[in-house]
């Protein structure tokens, strides 16, 4: 418990708990609840203790953006499935992904980019193609629709070319943005690719319906998770597929975001203003970029014992240990009032885009990883008001507390 590791070692630096128990139990309810194949989405926390995890527990196919994230998974989960996703890839990376770790699965969206893979890989015919179309991303939290996509214009002849050029799967794919709060908006993604295949006159081998699947912060409470689902499901079955037809996705926050926090110390009280030893360049990105106000506890340490602080709450807002004045997360983060210098502050559902984001700038991130078996601040999965068990997990760098073992459950 972070208490208890408050209480015996009051920590000079940032302490990061892992809870695998939570990554485990929301892989299974998406292995159970989705109908299809799950790809994790590694950029949202590549820690080896997560990749375990999810390995233990069934998931065993990867959504990956580089070769260091190929070669985190070949080395935790080997055997595992992986899909290229990353829409423009150095033909080094394509050419080494391809013959050095097996990955066939490739994403595309310009005319060229295929070029490169069929090129890269010695115009191979098991590659599984996946156009990555634009969507709109209404309702998300952070719009990922800038950078990478085919418009609807040029979608059917890129979807003609691809279906061309392998004998294997060719798939559309799309990404209705971070954090999405709108379960409809893959009900209309869905549709949008829909018209994109019938356009080009080709039948898609695979749907894969990408990430965005939300967590719960303060002042942001999505629907129930099974309400995407139902849409994903109605979606499904309106567009123009065959049977045979797969039907892919790629959670990263939500599988993840729940799974861990981040113990920072207070240096330093300015009025409403707390001095914190990590940051925005450490794992508190998205309280910086996106001014989220992540769930907060208060803890004291006091002649040898430590507790929760409670009171009367006030808003708060951060700074980062660095010297950059960027380093500010405006919050509110609500705490006791009477906080003051030597207090610790446990930060919650830090689990997606936390360590992942981690600079070292100004040598300062450097945190201890310890595992836990308590349950997360918030839950989308029901987490929240039990503790839970926390399943093995062979992790590397990680503190490891005694914890019980969870099952495993054949993939479909």
């Amino acid at each position: 418990m972070p208490l208890d590791l408050v209480r015996e070692r009051s920590p000079e630096r940032p302490v990061a708990f892992a809870r695998p128990g939570a990554v485990a139990v929301a892989a299974r309810w998406f292995q159970e609840n989705f109908k299809g194949d799950v790809f994790y989405a590694v950029k949202a926390n590549p820690s080896p203790w997560v990749i375990e995890t999810l390995a233990q527990n069934g998931v065993n196919a990867f959504d990956v953006a580089s070769v260091p994230e190929i070669e985190l998974v070949a080395k935790f989960a080997p055997g595992a499935r992986m899909a290229f996703m990353h829409p423009v890839k150095s033909r080094a990376a394509i050419a080494q992904a391809y013959f050095d770790h097996g990955v066939r699965t490739f994403s595309l969206d310009t005319h060229e980019e295929l070029a490169k893979i069929l090129e890269a890989t010695g115009s191979a015919k098991d590659l599984n193609l996946m156009v990555r179309l634009a969507v709109t991303t209404e309702g998300a939290a952070y719009s990922l629709s800038g950078k990478f996509g085919v418009d609807a214009h040029q979608a059917p002849d890129l979807l003609m070319a691809a279906r061309r050029a392998t004998q294997d799967l060719m798939g559309v794919a799309f990404h209705v943005g971070s954090q999405c709060m709108r379960p409809t908006a893959y009900q209309a993604a869905m549709a949008q690719a829909s018209r994109a295949l019938v356009s080009a006159g080709v039948f898609a081998d695979v749907v894969d319906v990408g990430g965005g699947f939300p967590s719960v912060y303060p002042g942001m409470v999505p629907p129930d998770m099974s309400d995407y689902l139902d849409s994903i499901d109605r979606g499904f079955a309106e567009m123009m597929v065959h049977e045979t037809t797969e039907l892919w996705c790629e959670p990263g926050r939500a599988l993840v975001a729940e799974a861990s926090s981040i113990l920072t110390k207070v240096e330093l009280r300015k009025g409403d203003a707390l001095y914190l030893n990590d940051g925005s360049y450490g794992s508190l990105f998205d309280a910086a970029h996106t001014k989220w106000p992540f769930p907060v506890k208060l803890m004291r340490a006091e002649a040898g014992d430590a507790f929760e602080v409670e009171g009367a709450l006030k808003p708060f807002r951060f700074y980062g240990p660095t010297c950059d004045s960027l380093d500010h997360m405006p919050g509110p983060f609500w705490l006791p009032e009477d906080v003051r210098e030597g207090d610790y502050v446990e930060i919650g559902m830090l689990g997606a885009y936390g360590v992942a984001m981690n600079t070292r700038f100004n040598g300062f991130g450097d945190a201890e990883t310890v595992a836990v078996e308590d349950a997360p601040m918030a839950s989308m999965f029901g987490l929240a008001r039990r503790s839970i068990p926390t399943p093995r997990a062979d992790t590397q760098n990680v503190v490891k507390l005694p914890r019980a073992k969870g099952r495993k459950r054949r993939r479909r």
